[in-house]
This record gives structure tokens, sequence and C-alpha cells, in this order.
């Protein structure tokens, strides 16, 4: 439950929406305790032959008062209490996607996206529903179970006697049930979490499904994770089902023994009749918080156990701490110094002892084999991952010594996995770029090669293009992202394979479409097509890991290195093409 205490500082934000709504929960409890002691003398009058009725018509019109300002009170106390669990729920909520903004790239290698999602919803809704309901239930079991069981023992000590033989069974069937409870709701929750992820992974690789005709395997295997979801589901509420109802078998076999012993009171005269109605009144208010006590420690189990797994996401901290520097006006000078760099998951270099220097407004090309470390230096410049050994410097200052912020507003980025929002052409090209007219944004456009076909579709730029840009094709969306970096206008642009969907012909015409911007800026161009790179100042060739050749097109080609290699297939395959 320790888990619990980390929402301290979301109730101190509500506190007086809290502290009121308890104070009308406390006021309605002590206004259900009077109605018992109404009904006592109304009965003891009738019995004893006393009652008139103006007398009745009192007592009709207190309960009558008591009732009105029950219910008004119940109004303020759920809209109050209630209310703050929905708002404490939005601020965690919206903190909870504020920290995700925070973690590094590394974070989100090795988390599922369904299981932050299972977090996102059902462990939150479970922290509002302890904070909600769980603290109503626990102030009430307080106030009402202690005041009616002070009351009853006012009445009858002896008759109170009995009531208590079931609770110190109630309180270790209650006990024992919530150790069981939490066990089975974190299992519940996690299946949530692994179901939540195969949706997602299966719509987002839809095309492909249905490309390799493999719906019907991919079904299966939902309806597998679907039984093991509803068998924990199941396993949860055998449980909780066989919980309930024993709590309230124990609950009502104290009402059936104080029925038998008060009956007989009654009998005998040791009790008048209007205090055994009023006794059983109160018997009927204590069942309630026994009954209670389940229903809260379910609650405050599944609480605390969604909050231990949100917790866990809280306590972690991005390993790319950004530095108080902040680069006001960049030269454009990028310096790698003895660099390496390993995936977090993976035991060989991606990147061995780099170094490289970039000089301002300099164009640079990078290629090579795939999985030679292309992307990985362009990842390390804008410290979405960190290197181990080695120092990266932006215009001589070392960038763990510059903010993140003010590193990455430096660099316009079209990394080679294009995303796009379910939005229109035109936001997604605005995307970081606030407000700019019209004019801009139809130049870039034409400069990215894009402008003619957003033209041809029937609402221009203001077309929807459907989650990540479905109604596109694969060069559509690399152009329109290629369009929303050349918006920025940043010292420094790189471009990762960043028209490699279209055709050979149509990327040489881009990038000499762009060849202006990338003459006013630090460009950095990678390219699995060597041909397109010949116009750089250098071009930069990896081999796993490591540079093995560096020089100007004709340079390279004359060293009949990899690079000559690589241009030699690439010409074939286009004179293969031609025919």
């Amino acid at each position: 439950m320790r888990s619990l205490l980390k929402l301290k500082k979301y109730l101190l934000r509500y506190k007086w929406h809290v502290a009121f709504g308890i104070l009308a929960l406390i006021i309605i409890d002590f206004l259900q305790l009077i109605i018992p002691q109404v009904l006592r003398r109304a009965i003891d009058s009738l019995a004893a032959g006393q009652a008139t009725l103006s007398m009745l018509s009192l007592y009709f019109l207190v309960i009558l008062f008591l009732a009105l300002g029950i219910a008004i009170g119940r109004f303020f106390w759920r809209y109050l209490i209630i209310g703050s669990s929905r708002r404490i729920e939005r601020s965690l909520r919206t903190d909870f996607y504020a920290h995700l903004m925070t973690l590094d790239f590394a974070y989100f290698d090795t988390h599922k996206t369904g299981d932050l999602m299972a977090h996102a919803v059902n462990d939150i809704n479970a922290v509002r529903m302890a904070l909600g309901f769980g603290m109503i239930i626990l102030v009430d079991i307080m106030i009402m179970g202690i005041a009616a069981f002070g009351i009853m023992l006012s009445l009858s000590v002896k008759l109170t006697l009995f009531v208590l033989i079931p609770l110190p069974i109630i309180a270790i069937v209650s006990t024992r049930f919530g150790r069981l409870i939490h066990r089975r709701f974190e299992k519940v929750q996690e299946a949530f979490a692994t179901l939540t992820e195969r949706v997602r992974e299966s719509l987002s690789g839809i095309k492909v499904i249905k490309v390799f005709v493999q719906e019907k395997g991919e079904i299966e295997k939902f309806d597998v994770l679907s039984r093991d979801y509803i068998k924990k589901n199941v396993g949860l509420i055998r449980v909780w089902g066989l919980f309930w109802p024993l709590i309230m078998f124990l609950a009502a076999l104290g009402e059936v023994i104080v029925l038998w012993r008060g009956g007989m009171a009654v009998i005998f005269g040791e009790v008048s009749v209007g205090s055994f109605v009023a006794f059983i009144a109160y018997l009927h208010m204590l069942v309630w918080p026994m009954i209670a006590i389940g229903w809260a420690i379910n609650l405050f189990q599944r609480g605390a156990a969604s909050q231990m797994r949100l917790n866990k996401i809280f306590s972690q901290r991005s390993s790319i701490q950004g530095g108080d520097k902040v680069l006001d006006h960049v030269e454009g000078a990028i310096t790698f110094s003895n660099v390496t760099f390993t995936f977090q998951d993976k035991e060989e270099p991606a990147l061995k002892n780099i170094s490289l220097t970039v000089q301002p407004r300099e164009f640079i090309g990078i290629t090579g084999p795939i999985g030679s470390g292309k992307t990985s230096i362009v990842n390390l410049i804008m410290r979405l991952y960190e290197q181990q050994k080695g120092d990266i410097f932006i215009d001589e200052h070392n960038i763990k010594n510059v903010s993140t912020d003010s590193l990455r507003r430096a660099v316009a980025f079209v990394p080679q996995d294009t995303f796009l929002f379910a939005d229109t052409i035109k936001e997604n090209i605005l995307f970081g770029n606030g407000q700019r007219s019209e004019e801009d944004i139809i130049r870039v456009a034409k400069i990215a090669g894009i402008h003619d076909e957003i033209m041809a579709f029937p609402q221009g730029f203001d077309t929807r293009i459907g989650e990540r840009g479905v109604m596109l094709s694969g060069g559509q969306k690399q152009r329109i992202a290629l369009a929303r970096a050349l918006l920025l206008q940043r010292p420094i642009l790189i471009l990762d394979d960043a028209v490699s969907s279209v055709d050979a012909e149509t990327e040489r015409e881009i990038l000499g479409a762009i060849a202006q911007d990338i003459q006013s800026r630090t460009s950095i161009v990678i390219s699995h097509r060597v041909f397109v790179l010949r116009d750089a100042s250098r071009i930069i060739v990896l081999d796993r890991g490591e540079i093995i050749e560096s020089g100007t097109h004709d340079e390279l080609l004359r060293k009949k290195g990899m690079y000559r290699n690589m241009y030699d297939i690439q010409q074939i395959e286009m004179k293969l093409q031609e025919k």
C-alpha cells in the first residue's frame, strides 16, 4: 500500500475539494445515525400508548428533513470526492504522458506500446477508483461503523457482544482474500497489456498480414491471447465472487443472532421495542461497513497494484541528461572524436572509434551497406542515443553540455522511417513550424517534388491522409516529410535515406532541387544510392561501424574500394532497369 503514498501530491492539489467532500460525508453519516433514534422514540411512545397525532407529525417532519439533508449531502460528497478523483486521474494521466515524453529512445526500444497503453488506461482507472470510492468506503467504515457500534453498546451491551462473533472471521477472510485478489489483478493487467500490444501490432501491420494471407493465423493468435485474458479475469472473478457472498453471509449471521437474542430480550422486558428496532437499524448500518471492508480491500489492492506499476515507469530516467548551455547561434560545425556506440541489447558496437569533422555549410554524404552504422551517426548528433565513449561537438560545444531542446532545434531531420500524423497534408508540413504562410508551404512542397501530386487531390493541402499517412504512397510520405524539414530552415539538415522510396532519377532530381538549401547550411545526406552523393564535398563510407573510406566521388572511384564496387553494381542495375 506504500505505493499509493506517491499520490500525496495530487491529493494535496485538491485538498479542499477532498476535505469538504469528506466533511459532507461525515455529516451525512451522523444524520443517518439520528434517524433510528427518532424511530425508537416514536415506537416506544406508540407501545406505551402516549403517542399523539402532533407528536407523530413532528417525528415525520424530522425524518423528512433528515432525509432531505442526506440527499443534498450525498450530491456534494459525490461531486467533491468523485470529482476530485476524476481530476486526479486527469493530472496523473497527463503527468504519465509527459514523463513518457522525457524518456529516451533506448527505453522505447525495450518496452512495448501495448504495455504503456495498459498503464495509461487500466492502471490509472484503478487508481482513480481507489481514491474515489475507496476513500468514501474508508470514511464510512470509520465513522458509520464506529459510531453505530458505540450506539449499539449504549442500547444493549449483551446484544452488541453477540454481534462481535463474526467480526474476527471477517477480518481474517478479508486479509487473506485481499492478498489473493492483489496477485490475480496483477496477472489480469499483464494479460491486458499483452492483448493490447497484439492488437496494436496487427493493425499497424495489416497490409503485411493481408499480402501474406495470414488473417486466419493472426485471428488464431489473437484468440489464444483473448482466451488467456478471459481466463485470468474469470480467475479473479472466481475469488471475488466467493469473497463477496462469504462476507455477506458472515455479516448476516450477526443479524440472525441479534434477531434471536434480541427477540428474547424484548419478550422478557430487558429491551424496549423501540430500542430493539433502533438496534436492528444500527446493525444494518454496521453491516454495510462490514461488507464494505471487502470492497475497500479490493479497490485499494487494485489501486496499489496499478500504482506500483506506474511508479516503476515514473522512476525511470532518461540516460540522456541535457546540459545548461543553450545554442543561440549555430554555425553548423560538427566534430566526432573517437566515438564508440553500442545498443543496450547488443554486444557488437554499432560505431567504433569514429573521428569525423564537418565544416559549417559543408555537404557530406554517408553511404555503406545495411547495418554499417549510418543512421547511428545522425542519431548521436541529436542525442537520440548516447555514445559510450568519445565526444561530439557542435561549434566546439560538447553536446553533453548543451540542452537537448536547443540542440535538436538546430537540426532539421528526415528519418528513413517516415511518420505522418492522421491529419491534413498542410498540418503535417507545418508540424513543428508554427504559423507559416501559404507561400512558404507551397515553396517547400515544390522543392520536395510533391506539390503537383498534392494539388491532384480533391482537397489539395487540406486532404486528410489517414493513420500514418495510409492514403499516400511511400514516396509521397517521404517527400511530405522532406517538405516539413525544409520549412524549418535550421542550420543543420540531415536526410537519412529521405527519398529512398522514389526511383533513382527522381531522388537525384529532388536533391538537385534542394541544392540551394543544402549549400546554405551544414548538410548530411545518407543514401545507399552512391551516385546521388556525387555532388557532396566529401563522402564517408562506413562498414561494420567503422569509416573505411573518405573522399570526393571521383577520389573514391579511383581508390577502387567498397565505394567503387557499390557504384559499379548500381550502374549495372540501372542499365538493366532501362532495358
